[in-house]
């Protein structure tokens, strides 16, 4: 061999001493890790939408609170495959829901109110809560009417749409409701002749079903359903002293005592009309009142005789 050629060999690099089943295994636990790493990251965004459900997704009547509904659901379709209306859908991957888990939207597709309840009964884990036997009870959610400002009501137009569409009834109580949206007369004070009727939504029978929100008829609702925890607020260690008071019989405090205040000497206690019914002076008003007749006339009275 020459010279040359000897350098050159000398150059040449060792044949790889790793085997081929070696170099598979090492390829395998390559692509392992990846698989690994990608898996991971699909369990992190999960746990961040599971942690975050839209404000307008609202789950099925009857289901747990969203923490115990998810660790309960098995992402098996039933309660979907089974409704009626065909409104449930399995939240898909990018749909900013859990994967899998059934939803409604109210604008899209309200619940029906299916009296029977057929996605509690077809639900296998009791992730909707098969307690609930009537409907009218269930809490999907609570409609808030979010936007008086558009509101075809509040401008003093004439619109009862979804107090009509309202499906939850109830007997008539003390306070005179019927259902669960009732209309409240006020006065126009635009037209100062028609009255307005102005939607009032019942949280107490609120079902959450969302045929209000769908019905509305402006281009985007004034009324919306919203998870009860976002719609509502809590009054934590507040209590409301006459409901209270009515509960047990009587004040929780003990007798009170009832102390005259200025001006209002002689008058039953809890009675603050400063006035009786003679009509009061100018001079004792904070606000005075109009004026009269004669004085919009341009009349002067001082000058009759």
């Amino acid at each position: 061999m020459s010279t040359e050629n000897a350098a050159k060999h000398a150059q040449l690099p060792e044949k790889s001493k790793v085997s081929p089943g070696r170099r598979k295994f090492l390829s395998g636990m390559a692509g392992a890790a990846g698989g690994g790493c990608l898996m991971a990251m699909g369990v992190g965004l999960y746990s961040h939408q599971a942690s975050a459900l839209p404000a307008l997704a609202l789950r099925p009547p009857g289901a747990l609170p969203e923490s115990e509904f998810l660790a309960a659901c098995t992402r098996c379709g039933l309660c979907v495959r089974d409704c009626p209306p065909g409104i449930l859908k399995l939240a898909a991957p990018g749909d900013l829901v859990p994967t899998g888990t059934p939803y409604f939207t109210a604008r899209t597709g309200p619940c029906e109110m299916c009296p029977d309840i057929p996605c509690i009964k077809n639900c296998p884990t009791g992730a909707l809560d098969t307690g609930l036997t009537d409907i009218n009870k269930a809490r999907m959610g609570l409609a808030v009417l979010v936007d008086q400002e558009t509101c075809v009501a509040f401008l003093g137009l004439r619109c009862e749409i979804c107090y009509n569409v309202c499906p939850v009834y109830a007997r008539e109580d003390s306070a005179g409701k019927t259902k669960a949206i009732t209309l409240e007369k006020r006065h126009n004070p635009r037209s100062d002749r028609h009255a307005m009727l102005l939607p009032i939504v019942h949280s107490d029978l609120c079902t959450g079903c969302g045929l209000c929100e769908k019905a509305c008829i402006l281009e985007e609702s004034a009324i919306r359903v919203l998870p009860p925890a976002l719609a509502q607020g809590k009054l934590g260690n507040y209590r409301k002293g006459w409901e209270e008071k009515e509960k047990h019989g009587g004040s929780l405090i003990g007798p009170q005592l009832e102390i005259e205040v200025r001006g209002l000497e002689g008058k039953a206690y809890g009675d603050t009309r400063v006035y009786d019914d003679a009509p009061p002076r100018l001079d004792d008003l904070a606000d005075p009142p109009p004026f009269d007749s004669e004085l919009l006339n341009g009349s002067d009275p001082e000058s009759k005789p």
